[in-house]
């Protein structure tokens, strides 16, 4: 399994999602940030099971129905770029 990390970015993303998200439901937050970082510990030991990114050299994996994650795969690490909404624009 590759390493896996979190650009300062990506940690950003999931900080702001668990705030806004706990705001309405602590528990639900707790799900979902779960959800997310299982989801990237997936990405790092089967990175290339994920679809290719909408930005070249990235690829992206759907964590939770409404969420996706950006990834930069290397030789020796999974690096997470960002944490989306689907419905975010991204690029």
């Amino acid at each position: 399994m590759r390493k896996l990390t979190w650009a300062s970015e990506a940690r950003r993303d999931l900080r702001d999602l668990f705030i806004f998200v706990s705001e309405r439901n602590r528990a639900a937050a707790e799900r979902l940030e779960q959800l997310i970082v299982e989801g990237a510990e997936r990405a790092a030991s089967l990175p290339f099971a994920y679809r290719s990114g909408r930005q070249p050299g990235t690829r992206e994996a759907i964590v939770h129905p409404n969420y996706i994650i950006v990834y930069h795969v290397n030789e020796d690490r999974v690096r997470i770029l960002r944490v989306l909404h689907a419905r975010q624009l991204y690029p």
